[in-house]
């Protein structure tokens, strides 16, 4: 957008907001720079900013499984998580950049200083920003009845052939006969290619590039290129994805899906086109909407985006868990407690360095997961059946490449031999072992949290996990750490996930992998869970957690394990005695150090401050 001064007259006019009101808000705003498909937030975490786009789009869609419903396309101007005016309650949505974008972001805290300093002028936009978000549900709730009702419309059946023969299909249908022998052999998993909205995305993302290139080489008709394209935009907003039916676990290589895709765009575009449903003389799923391409080049291109996506998403979710976490370690900075190795009494160090290391930990995993998405980026497009580019034009395979980027606005590249990439998963397997090692990290935070806060009167106690539901169905007033559970148990399906990816992938024979199948479930599968998880850890654990700082002490002060803080100023004969007394008696070394005079009180005290127990201290004589 333009200048400052156009974008404010722009939110204004869109929103009925006084263009002051406007400018006080963004007065305290920081620029924030979001890539293609970035999460700028995600459903059921807490609201931190209220904002306006400046540029670009931004996708805001609901459902944290794969099979999201689009709500609203925002663009310049445009108001975003406006609610966090209104009150404190976690967003209902998420919000994703489509090709980019640049939002004005203004923190809760200058809104808080906004209501405190000009508080007329903040519930003015508090009034507006209600009024425009019962509007908006309004809008959305029409959008889905009549989405609802569109699908429940029956037009009898149509008939449709291929190789095999012809077979009566739902008239209303957008897949067509190969989607429905599709559905017929693999009811194996019950789990449909409509469930992972990212794919569907890749799917549209590649047969609109195809199309593109192949009009520009002459391949196929212009009018037959707008269609298909058309039909792809459709897609990419989230419509027609009921009938994307088939099973993601299918034989064939991914032929399935692929001819799913082709049918559902070949029958939208055909009526775009003025046609009926079927009328493939006008508009054909093979001849057309996959001109120029095989299964083999569009199914492996679509999973590799198709994960990328979904590893942006992850990695988001688990940013915001870390930002949790870092919280904690500020927050748990001076509850000093008792470190253990083997499960038994080691050094003291503070809940906060405990916290802290958490946060490096998915920090890690964040840095590593984005490393290796950026290998999914180079893809075999143009390679069609085997890699030799075979039934496409001259030039082909590097346009689609260029167009595929252009649209989806990432950096995409061909990958450096196409015989290669079409028979090689090693970026799949890559991908999985990096989920392989998020999840062990992962699942060993939820692990520490568990016995952290064991008890809480027998174990050990020393934080509080927030209370989500009852525990026992027959012991009243237990309470489960029912989040960390379930992440446990996320995670160990992922390290499954893995093992599996890992055979699919040396099954791959001559030039083709046919276990690409199984390998894009896992990986979808995995990272939708992956990205749950952590939204779930974060805004139902995480943030809630308290600490019983007096029972952390309490523990330090009789742990046996304290005379190790004490040998730089005792030494180690002296400490040992110590310890040994202690150890006998039940006594605490805390108060035998005392008994026996060996430091005063106040140098105790100093010794268990925070800052001393948790760096090198110097051996004193």
């Amino acid at each position: 957008m333009g200048t400052l001064d156009e974008l404010i007259d722009s939110t204004a006019s869109a929103t009925g907001l006084d263009p002051e009101d406007v400018r006080a808000f963004a007065a305290t705003a920081e620029r924030r720079e979001y890539p293609a498909g970035a999460v700028l937030f995600h459903e059921s975490t807490p609201r931190e900013w209220a904002g306006i786009v400046v540029e670009g789009q931004i996708r805001i869609t609901s459902g944290l499984t794969g099979h999201m419903t689009e709500l609203a396309l925002l663009g310049p101007g445009s108001l975003i998580s406006e609610l966090a005016l209104v009150d404190d309650t976690p967003h209902t949505a998420t919000a994703r950049s489509v090709t980019g974008a640049v939002v004005l972001t203004v923190p809760k805290a200058s809104l808080r200083e906004l209501a405190v300093a000009h508080p007329d002028r903040y519930y003015r936009m508090v009034s507006r920003v209600a009024q425009l978000v019962a509007h908006r549900m309004r809008s959305v709730s029409a959008q889905l009845s009549a989405t609802i009702a569109a699908q429940r419309q029956l037009g009898g059946i149509r008939t449709e052939h291929d190789s095999l023969g012809a077979r009566e299909l739902p008239a209303e249908a957008y897949y067509g006969v190969q989607t429905l022998r599709a559905v017929e052999n693999f009811q194996i998993s019950g789990v449909k290619l409509r469930r992972f909205g990212h794919l569907i995305n890749a799917l549209a993302h590649v047969k609109k590039a195809a199309a593109l290139a192949n009009a520009e080489l002459g391949s196929i008709t212009r009018p037959k290129a707008d269609a298909i394209v058309a039909a792809c935009d459709e897609l990419l907003v989230g419509r027609l994805r009921e009938d994307f039916i088939v099973d993601m676990v299918q034989g064939g290589a991914g032929t399935s899906t692929n001819m799913n895709a082709n049918e559902v765009i070949a029958n939208r575009g055909l009526e775009l086109m003025g046609h009926r449903k079927g009328e493939y003389q006008f508009l054909h799923p093979n001849d057309d909407v996959n001109r120029s391409q095989s299964t083999n080049d569009v199914y492996p291109t679509a999973v590799k985006l198709g994960v990328y996506l979904s590893l942006q998403d992850a990695s988001a979710a688990l940013g915001e868990l870390q930002n949790a976490l870092r919280a904690k370690a500020v927050e748990f900075g001076d509850v000093i407690k008792m470190g253990r190795t083997q499960l038994q009494d080691a050094v003291p160090m503070t809940l906060g360095q405990e916290f802290g290391a958490y946060a490096v930990m998915i920090g890690e995993v964040i840095n590593h997961l984005r490393r290796i998405g950026g290998d999914l980026l180079a893809v075999n497009m143009g390679g069609t059946a085997i890699g030799t580019g075979i039934t496409s034009p001259p030039g082909y395979a590097e346009l689609v490449t260029v167009k595929l980027a252009e649209i989806t606005g990432l950096p995409i590249t061909q990958a450096e031999n196409l015989v290669e990439a079409t028979q090689d998963s090693g970026d799949f397997v890559a991908v999985s072992a990096t989920l392989k090692r998020a999840a062990v990290q992962l699942s060993k935070i939820c692990n520490d949290l568990r016995l952290l806060s064991s008890g809480p009167r027998a174990g050990l106690g020393e934080i509080n996990l927030p209370a989500m539901q009852p525990g026992s169905s027959i012991m009243p007033g237990k309470v489960n750490p029912v989040i960390p559970e379930v992440v446990n148990q996320v995670c160990f399906q992922l390290i499954g996930f893995d093992m599996t990816v890992t055979m699919a992938a040396e099954a791959s024979q001559l030039e083709l992998n046919m276990a690409e199948p199984i390998m894009a479930y896992d990986l979808m599968m995995g990272t939708m869970m992956l990205r749950n998880a952590a939204v779930t850890l974060t805004s139902r654990c995480i943030t809630g957690i308290t600490a019983n700082r007096e029972h952390c002490r309490d523990l330090v002060a009789h742990s046996i394990g304290l005379v190790t803080a004490l040998v730089p100023k005792l030494g180690y004969e002296q400490s040992a005695a110590i310890a040994e007394e202690a150890l006998h008696t039940g006594a605490s070394v805390y108060d035998l150090v005392l008994e026996r005079g060996a430091m005063t009180k106040a140098e105790l005290d100093d010794l268990l401050s925070p800052e001393n127990m948790t760096a090198p201290r110097a051996r004193t004589s």
